[in-house]
């Protein structure tokens, strides 16, 4: 079913806003350029009207917190078969993209630019050269959608392609146009399935064990020891960092991992994922919201009333955890900057087998 959404007037005799359109969708990628937050808070724009060498020229260039890169391209007035195949066929030169021929695209789109500089100044992070396009995945920006454009993506989707359809709207409110947009899929479904590139061998996967890994970023934001003594996994700052604690259910085991540190634990998810407002913490056998008891980092108190920022919690039962200074971190083991996924990778299970043996930990448990 096309993405259709409706605006109603707010009052006593609601009224819908009449739906319009934009003269053209280089108006949109216009907009999209000065203000990046209508395609996506959490991703980074390096490039524009990039030519990809075999005559193509890619409509935009963004790149996530992990260093993937985001492919945008708008519809147009294409079909469904030739918009997902300039997409696709653009996908291909971009997965050879190196670190250095990056950096150069986003000379080109900011020029005097730096793109680690600009980088962590949008993120927080350090970028991570090994991880720079490591993984790719493709977005369709369409003023309208079809059927047929649907029933492919998500075709695409089903069958490992990372690609997802935004879809964006136009109403009239008196002399004023609003813009509205929509996703075809969960947007934390491509993001954790992001396509990897065969020149690095990343294709090689196996089937998922069940078991999740997750990314514990110890520092001013948060702190593993509050983590370890009370019971719980959090990420926040972006729905890009704390939707996918989201794909955590009851009963399901996760190895959590420190960046910098190691792998500092394995437990047992008791809980669904709930916000620092809500999370409670038991001290001493007495309940207590988190944010009182949490002393140890700032948790984004920051953003306590934004919901897209703020900070979240899921409740563990640690099946065993290590302090910091004892953290499993060998060459080789999985990494990866998404909060929580769902590795396929032959590393997911060697790496799971040594930090069992580094624990101590039978291989059944």
């Amino acid at each position: 079913m096309p993405i259709r959404n409706a605006i109603w007037t707010v009052s006593d005799k609601p009224q819908p806003l009449a739906e319009a359109r934009l003269s053209s969708e280089r108006v949109l990628e216009d907009m999209i350029v000065a203000a990046p937050r209508i395609l996506s808070d959490e991703w980074m724009l390096i490039g524009r009207q990039e030519r990809t060498g075999n005559g193509g020229i890619i409509d935009l260039l963004a790149i996530a917190p992990d260093g993937a890169l985001v492919l945008i391209e708008l519809k147009r007035d294409r079909t469904p078969r030739e918009v997902v195949a300039q997409a696709i066929d653009y996908a291909c030169w971009v997965e050879k993209l190196e670190a250095e021929d990056v950096a150069a695209i986003y000379s080109r789109f900011s020029p005097g630019g730096n793109l680690a500089a600009d980088f962590l100044s949008q993120f927080g992070q350090p970028l991570d050269e090994e991880q720079l396009n490591y993984e790719h995945e493709i977005v369709i920006v369409a003023t309208h959608l079809d059927e047929s454009s649907e029933r492919i993506v998500e075709y695409l989707n089903e069958r490992g392609i990372a690609i997802n359809v935004l879809c964006f709207q136009i109403f009239l409110h008196g002399e004023q146009q609003l813009l509205s947009r929509a996703w075809l899929l969960d947007p934390v479904e491509t993001q954790v399935s992001v396509v990897a590139p065969t020149k690095r061998g990343a294709r090689e996967r196996e089937p998922w064990n069940g078991e999740f890994y997750a990314c514990f970023g110890h520092g001013e934001t948060r702190n593993w020891e509050e983590g370890r003594r009370y019971g719980f996994i959090c990420a926040g700052g972006g729905s890009w960092y704390s939707n996918t604690l989201n794909l955590l259910n009851i009963g399901d085991r996760v190895w959590v991992k420190a960046p910098g540190y190691g792998f500092v634990g394995v437990g047992e998810v008791i809980g669904p994922r709930e916000p620092i407002t809500e999370f409670q913490i038991e001290v001493n056998g007495e309940v207590r919201p988190a944010a009182d008891v949490l002393q140890g980092a700032s948790y984004h108190r920051e953003f306590i009333n934004d919901p897209e920022r703020m900070e979240y919690f899921v409740p563990i039962k640690w099946l065993h955890s290590v302090p910091l200074e004892g953290a499993v971190n060998e060459i080789g083991m999985f990494g990866n900057q998404n909060t929580v996924c769902k590795p396929t990778t032959p590393k997911w299970r060697t790496t799971v087998e040594r930090v069992k043996e580094q624990w101590g930990l039978r291989r059944s448990e």
